[in-house]
């Protein structure tokens, strides 16, 4: 009995050990397999925080979101929606104006700011120059195109990226123009008539005209004229925002304007200027008198001016009632004397004759003669007649070594002269979205989504774009009407065509002393 109870009573002391053993494997594994299924969510793209998703209290400035972070953003949008996001990485904290491919955010942003264009570019130059403005707070674009942006592949592509009206040069447009007023006006009388750059700039003020309307009609706070070269640089903003720096414009300002800075090439082979070109020259009004005149001649390098091509900026007018174009730089209206501020610190940059095809591709668009008599009629600037007469009559060589000569800077003492004295200057945020822009996919994705949609209604798209795109050629035919003429003086200040920066003739007019 003693010993039976003896073996019965040692049983727990056998099974303790078990149990403890199964306990400590439960409490072990549990956590372990916990951690491991939350790791694979994550990795997976399951778990995602809403707050940091949609923030836009994030001021990363474009370029500095980390490597596994984009990884991570690209993983999300496949595996959540199936497919890659229209705008690449459009919800990442460093494009806070990219929050869904409906921009339905649109409406709150104030002041409400356009850009009017006239173009032939193909989507290499447009898509990069659309999206750039789209950061810094433009929402509409009017694109009046023709050439190569009215051909399919580039039109539909335009015409499907929210915010972007497109205008093509039809025969319906024309006619609609030749009704315009400005016929009957003086004002840029003296631009009719003639070929080339004559011709654009009577083109560039009729569709501003049109603009103004559209802009009008759809509630528009600001609109500019830009080409399709032409970046704007909000410098002196805490968020590199136009959006900013028109709102903080006083109320009873009625047009900004923006000094040019003059692009100023490093190579001879730039093939995409917005992504490679870094160093401008800054304009004469964000410049020392004495140091503008001081260094001229090392800064004009033999060339006919101190900018190659204009120097006179371009403007941001007010959309009011009565607002009318003033030439491709400006903005006037025809019941008063616009109030005009140039800006302190942001400018247009202005990418001149960047690639060297820039050279062969301006001379194919006018039909004037390689001569010193005949380049006048067609031509505003000197350096544009120059160039046309040496694309127009040099072999491929010769015209690379003007070029080099007269476009690209190569000398590099000469370039860190001028840019310790402020003469040219280094600015990269354009260069730095827009790469941005491209390694995120807005671009490709852009394209890919059009000729997608394209092809789902396709039956009844070619039809349609063919007899869009119709042109003619009644714009030459036209008659100016010598009756009732607006000869009021206000609105008729005469149209600012392209001008050169103020040349070494100007020190006789005034002191240097004068700062």
């Amino acid at each position: 009995m003693a010993a039976g109870h003896q073996h019965s009573s040692s049983k727990p002391s056998v099974s303790s050990p078990s149990s403890s053993s199964r306990l400590f494997l439960l409490v072990t594994l549990l956590p372990l397999s916990l951690a491991c299924f939350a790791f694979v969510l994550q990795w997976r793209g399951g778990l995602d925080d809403p707050v940091t998703h949609w923030s836009t209290d994030h001021h990363e400035f474009p370029g500095m979101v980390s490597t596994q972070q984009e990884k991570r953003s690209s993983r999300r949008s496949v595996s959540d929606s199936g497919c890659v996001d229209l705008l690449g990485q459009s919800r990442s904290p460093s494009f806070p104006y990219f929050r869904d491919w409906d921009f339905a955010y649109q409406s709150d942003l104030k002041p409400r700011i356009c850009i009017t264009t006239s173009t032939s570019a193909g989507l290499e130059q447009t898509l990069p120059w659309i999206f750039f403005h789209k950061v810094i707070g433009v929402s509409t674009f009017y694109l009046f195109v023709e050439g190569k942006a009215a051909s399919p592949n580039v039109s539909r592509v335009l015409e499907s990226i929210p915010g972007v009206k497109v205008i093509y040069r039809t025969k319906e447009l024309e006619e609609q123009q030749a009704k315009s007023r400005i016929w009957n006006e003086t004002w840029l009388a003296s631009f009719f008539y003639k070929p080339c750059n004559y011709e654009l700039f009577v083109k560039q003020s009729l569709n501003m005209e049109m603009a103004i309307k559209m802009a009008q009609d759809t509630s528009m706070d600001w609109i500019i004229h830009l080409d399709t070269d032409e970046l704007i640089h909000p410098s002196g903003t805490h968020e590199y925002s136009l959006r900013k720096l028109l709102a903080n414009v006083s109320a009873n300002v009625d047009i900004a304007i923006f000094p040019n800075y003059e692009s100023s090439g490093e190579r001879d082979d730039i093939k995409e200027p917005f992504s490679e070109v870094s160093m401008f020259k800054k304009n004469y009004d964000h410049l020392p008198r004495d140091v503008y005149f001081g260094s001229y001649k090392e800064a004009t390098r033999g060339n006919p001016n101190y900018f190659l091509t204009y120097g006179n900026g371009k403007a941001a007018a007010r959309v009011q009632t009565h607002l009318r174009p003033n030439g491709a730089h400006r903005w006037h209206n025809y019941k008063k004397s616009p109030n005009e501020v140039k800006v302190e610190e942001a400018a247009v940059l202005h990418y001149t004759y960047p690639r060297f095809s820039d050279l062969t591709s301006r001379r194919d668009r006018c039909g004037c003669k390689p001569t010193k008599v005949d380049v006048k009629r067609c031509f505003m600037l000197e350096f544009d007649r120059a160039a046309f007469i040496i694309a127009s009559t040099a072999s491929t060589e010769e015209m690379l070594q003007w070029y080099r000569e007269h476009v690209v800077w190569t000398d590099e003492k000469l370039k860190l002269k001028l840019l310790r004295k402020g003469i040219l200057t280094r600015i990269y945020a354009p260069m730095v979205i827009i790469q941005e822009l491209r390694e995120a996919g807005v671009f490709s994705s852009v394209v890919t989504a059009a000729h997608m949609s394209f092809s789902k209604n396709s039956s009844t798209a070619d039809s349609t774009l063919s007899n869009t795109r119709e042109s003619s050629q009644a714009t030459g035919r036209r008659k100016v009407l010598e009756f009732h003429l607006d000869l009021d003086g206000k609105s008729q200040v005469s149209a600012v065509p392209p001008l050169s920066p103020p040349g070494l003739e100007a020190t006789k007019m005034e002191p240097l002393s004068e700062i």
